[in-house]
């Protein structure tokens, strides 16, 4: 056994008093060598730690053969002559600033990681009167890295020596082959411009690929040019215009080899510690498209004279965490993914068909792991009490919305006529039973019908659909709000730490902003801090069917905040609800696998629950799951745009039936609600007036007439231009402008307003 030695100086582990009365014959513990290690990253190779201890002969032999039984242990891995924990960081390394902790203090991941379990997280210290630009969220440094004595903090502190410029310089576009053999970049966003490739630097591109280039500065005369950095794709393949998206907004897509071996050798969950609920007969109810099904419901009258009307209501959720374990290859690469991201012509899922598709999916008629809550309601639609289980369930059957709904309303099919009066039927009573809850709490209901893009086989856009809004949709969506509701209320009351699915009310701002403008209109919002969904509920309900409606419900949607993953609960606004967290999807969520964890780690629900590690990261893993969400959106609405844009190239000169769908300085968003899709109208196209923007009642109005046009007017548009890849079309407004509501005092208020900013940022619109 080592002696203990305290104190060291420059990187060895004693003091100068201390080496000078350590015999010959010392030789440190392992422990210390570990510590030793962790604490000196860049002065770890064999020869500096031997001088670190002050060994000599046959004590540096007896040093190397115990380094090299750490390396066999996995303790220490060596990268050059240097050794590190297993899973250590180095000293200087490459790291990704993802979030901040309750204190404000930048939280940090490597950009590489290959150790043992979750990447570690990193404390960034900023030094007090530091010189030169200071890191925020989403920048990539250069750090030295610091080794905590902290369990329940970051693992690391790090001082940052670089912040990395971001490569702006390179983009995306296509590669096109011209007919006289000369090569362009035809762009892919909308304000890039169009890019010359010299044959020198086309980097073995191909017409119709997917590439990134560098542009060079541009020349006094012609079209900037630019060099190939990589070829991507190639455009002429199915899923082209989805392609484009997912390169542009670094959303991973290829799993690496190892997290495909792990699925792949991933068996069936066994009924050992399960309750056997394949009798039950719970079905799935999703798009007819769909290919996982990660729920099923059932439901029945309760029985419970003390209850009476009171229905049980049961909603079975695939056992994600039964396969994917805490800090695996697996478990990485979905929280790297954050969630399945959904175009109209592919899904990049979270996790690998093997575990999405089979092992999860609750499929009909096969037995599948699955965490089940069975919820009981009074008549009135009140939860009176839950329970979850671990289970092992067969669905009964598996069913399309409209195919369940045409059951109920009378026009039941070879699978459903069997089950219409066992398992159908409560079904809907039971929903009956939880929509006078939901009427009771009054959530926010905005009006705004969603849009589904159906693709030929050549992955180009056959038809724009708005799908009918059914009671089968309804039933599903408020069955999957209450297990969330469990959920929460669960791990909670067990004080099990989780993230919260949270909602922040409007800001003070943004409800002043919506109060100024619906005075325009003639109707009140009440003042105060203390909002409800319910008083915009009110709303809505004036204007219902009103011409204004489609404005009203526009702008209020525009005042509500952005719904996010947290730790900290605050509640959930739009659905009026003090707990929430997502339980329900966890084959493409990333945060209901983690409420997964918590439920069975709170519970004694057996092996795969939620890990103190796994806790203590939960501020960063929010941080990065919300961010992720917020990516795969805008992935989405580009390719839609993008799609869109293709479908509407040939129809040059035509014109449209279209919605404002924004308002600015610089002009007009139209939306084509036959299409979803939108376009912009500069304002210096407007004829017959001098458009001022009046922010208030977001409209553009003349000076000369106080004519003009309005957010959510419906307007007559010409397409003029169409930038297919870039997902941009230019509208010429066709429809004239329209006396504007509200009173002259507004408008001498509005206009008053415009000259004053226009003196100060030049003037907008033209007269003709």
């Amino acid at each position: 056994m080592a002696r203990r030695i305290s104190g060291r100086s420059h990187g060895d582990p004693r003091s100068a008093d201390t080496r000078a009365k350590v015999k010959d014959d010392y030789r440190p513990s392992r422990d210390e060598i570990l510590r030793y290690i962790a604490e000196n990253p860049d002065r770890s190779g064999k020869r500096e730690i031997a001088k670190a201890f002050a060994l000599r002969g046959e004590d540096r032999i007896w040093l190397k053969d115990l380094l090299r039984d750490l390396q066999d242990e996995g303790l220490l891995t060596k990268e050059r002559k240097r050794l590190t924990r297993a899973g250590a960081l180095p000293h200087v390394a490459v790291l990704d600033i993802v979030g901040r902790d309750a204190d404000g203090v930048l939280l940090a991941n490597p950009s590489e990681y290959t150790g043992p379990g979750s990447p570690p997280v990193i404390a960034i210290r900023i030094s007090r009167g530091a010189s030169g630009p200071v890191p925020g969220i989403g920048d990539r440094v250069l750090a030295k890295t610091f080794p905590t004595d902290d369990p329940a903090g970051p693992a690391y502190t790090g001082r940052v020596m670089k912040i990395f410029e971001k490569r702006s310089e390179a983009v995306l576009g296509i590669f096109r082959v011209l007919k006289d053999g000369s090569f362009r970049i035809e762009p892919v966003e909308r304000r890039q411009p169009e890019l010359i490739v010299d044959k020198e630097f086309q980097n073995g591109a191909k017409n119709g690929d997917l590439v990134e280039v560098e542009p060079a500065r541009a020349s006094r005369y012609g079209l900037p040019r630019a060099k190939v950095l990589a070829v991507l794709g190639s455009l002429t393949s199915e899923k082209a215009v989805s392609m484009i998206a997912i390169h542009a907004h670094d959303i991973p897509h290829v799993f690496p080899a190892d997290v495909i071996a792990e699925a792949e050798a991933a068996k069936p969950a066994t009924l050992a510690g399960r309750e056997d609920w394949r009798d039950l007969p719970l079905v799935t109810i999703d798009p007819a498209d769909a290919k996982d099904h990660d729920d099923a419901v059932f439901a029945t009258p309760d029985t419970d004279e003390k209850n009476p009307g009171g229905v049980i209501a049961t909603v079975a959720i695939a056992d994600v965490a039964a396969y994917i374990r805490y800090g695996t290859p697996l478990d990485r690469e979905a929280l790297k993914r954050g969630n399945s991201v959904y175009f109209p012509d592919r899904v990049v899922p979270m996790l690998p068909e093997r575990i999405s598709n089979d092992l999860c999916s609750l499929r009909e008629g096969e037995d599948r792991p699955a965490i089940a809550v069975r919820m009981t309601f009074s008549a009135e639609g009140r939860k009176l009490r839950h329970s979850f289980h671990r289970v092992m369930m067969k669905s009964a059957a598996k069913l399309a919305y409209p195919q369940a709904q045409a059951a109920i309303d009378g026009v039941p099919d070879d699978k459903t006529g069997p089950i219409l009066d066992s398992v159908l039927k409560p079904l809907w009573d039971a929903y009956a039973v939880l929509k006078r809850g939901r009427n009771a709490r009054q959530p926010l209901e905005l009006d705004l019908p969603e849009r589904k893009i159906l693709l030929k086989p050549d992955g180009t856009v056959h038809r724009v659909v708005v799908p009918e809004r059914l009671d089968a949709h309804k039933l599903i969506e408020e069955f999957m709000i209450q297990a969330n509701v469990a959920a929460a209320e669960t791990l909670e009351g067990k004080k099990e730490p989780l993230v919260f699915r949270i909602h922040d009310a409007p800001s003070l701002a943004k409800q002043e902003s919506l109060r100024e403008f619906l005075q325009t209109l003639g109707l009140s919002l009440a003042r105060g801090a203390q909002m409800r969904p319910g008083q915009f509920n009110g709303i809505l309900e004036r204007v219902r069917g009103a011409d204004n409606e489609a404005l009203v419900n526009e702008v209020v949607l525009r005042s509500q905040s952005q719904a996010e993953y947290s730790p900290k609960n605050i509640g959930h606004f739009g659905l009026n609800l003090r707990r929430y967290a997502h339980f329900t999807s966890p084959i493409r969520r990333y945060a209901d696998l983690i409420v997964h964890r918590g439920l069975i780690a709170a519970l004694g629900l057996g092996p795969g629950g939620l890990t103190q590690q796994e806790a203590d990261r939960l501020e960063e893993v929010a941080a990065l799951i919300s961010a992720t969400e917020r990516r795969a959106m805008a992935a989405e609405r580009d390719t839609v745009d993008r799609l869109i844009a293709a479908y509407l190239a040939e129809r040059i000169n035509d014109t449209f039936d279209a919605r404002i769908s924004g308002v600015t300085k610089a002009g007009l968003f139209v939306q084509l609600p036959q299409y979803g899709a939108d376009g912009f109208i500069p304002v210096s196209s407007l004829d017959g007036d001098y458009y001022i923007y009046d922010e208030t009642a977001r409209s553009l109005f003349g000076e000369r007439t106080g004519k003009g046009y309005q957010l959510a007017d419906r307007v007559e548009v010409r397409l003029l231009e169409v930038a297919p890849m870039a997902g941009a079309m230019r509208f010429e407004m066709l429809s004239d402008p329209k006396p504007l509501p509200g009173s002259r005092r507004s408008f001498h208020k509005a206009k008053g307003r415009a000259r004053a900013s226009q003196s100060r940022s030049g003037p907008r619109g033209r007269r003709r």
